[in-house]
């Protein structure tokens, strides 16, 4: 195996970029499929069944590969994840806290302007005995300690997609492609991915999370090759819409098709959701 591994370093720069990101899944898939097997029987999970609350064992357990199929990737290539845009510089903290910002920033205006416009309502809430309309304490739904657990796994998974995405498997893609097309590659494996979860769910996003790859992408170029931009606004992204649906805080009105404030209640799956990215898009553009 040792040999095998060897021969493929010497092979690498006259590999394709297209193969070695099939194998880069290939051998990512090959390796996880005996735990995934076990959690599947131990979570009494049937494939194509929903995985609902099955979801965090399995994923955890898939992430959990990725260090070491990226450090066999790395030593491959020949190649460090400087190179793929992390390292422990202070810089790369303080453009995560800057993409954290954003993203909520973001999500704010998603949703406030939603509410405002009267496609969506709040689902908890008090009634004010002043306007006798429903307001909600979002401090107290966002700083708690189930929310700051999902900040926590968001920053996880983040972390961890975009070394593959936007740092590992882009910059591969960028030995025989362009940056915009790489990165286009490279979001569309990504909206794909994420079929493996909850393929009926997931259909409708697949052009959002498609574009959701592109605007990290962006992000990346906007922070100089650095990943902590990318890493902070999709963690938010993750924190923010996770903590409105589990605590059930809004709901549709009925004003307006489910197209445009989403379908099946994934912004991801809706016109205003892109409208989203793309103003992001553009914020990123600016700086």
């Amino acid at each position: 195996m040792w040999n095998s591994i060897t021969n493929l370093r010497l092979l690498s720069p006259s590999i394709p970029a297209i193969v070695k990101i099939i194998l880069f899944f290939s051998t990512w898939i090959v390796v996880w499929l005996p735990a995934a097997i076990v959690l599947a029987r131990s979570l009494k999970w049937h494939p194509p069944q929903p995985l609902e609350n099955k979801k965090l064992p399995l994923l955890a357990s898939l992430y959990l590969i990725v260090p070491f199929i990226l450090w066999a990737t790395m030593w491959i290539e020949d190649t460090s994840f400087v190179n793929w845009g992390w390292d422990w510089q202070p810089a790369v903290l303080m453009s995560l806290l800057r993409g954290l910002g954003i993203g909520i920033v973001s999500l704010v205006i998603l949703f406030g302007l939603q509410l405002t416009a009267g496609w969506i309502d709040l689902k908890k809430g008090e009634i004010s005995t002043e306007t006798g309309e429903k307001t909600i304490n979002f401090w107290a739904l966002i700083f708690n300690p189930a929310s700051l657990l999902t900040l926590l796994l968001g920053l996880w998974i983040s972390a961890t997609e975009e070394l593959i995405f936007r740092g590992c498997l882009q910059t591969i893609l960028q030995q025989d492609y362009s940056i915009l097309i790489a990165g286009a590659i490279a979001s569309f494996i990504f909206a794909i991915a994420h079929l493996i979860w909850a393929a009926k769910e997931t259909l409708p996003q697949l052009p959002g999370l498609w574009l959701m790859g592109m605007v990290l992408t962006l992000a990346r170029i906007a922070d100089n090759g650095s990943l902590g931009l990318a890493i902070g606004i999709h963690a938010a992204w993750i924190w923010g819409i996770t903590t409105v649906d589990t605590e059930g805080a809004i709901k549709p009105t009925s004003r307006v098709p489910e197209w445009i404030t989403g379908i099946a209640a994934k912004p991801l799956a809706g016109a205003a959701g892109i409208l989203l990215l793309l103003a992001t898009a553009a914020v990123l553009l600016l700086i």
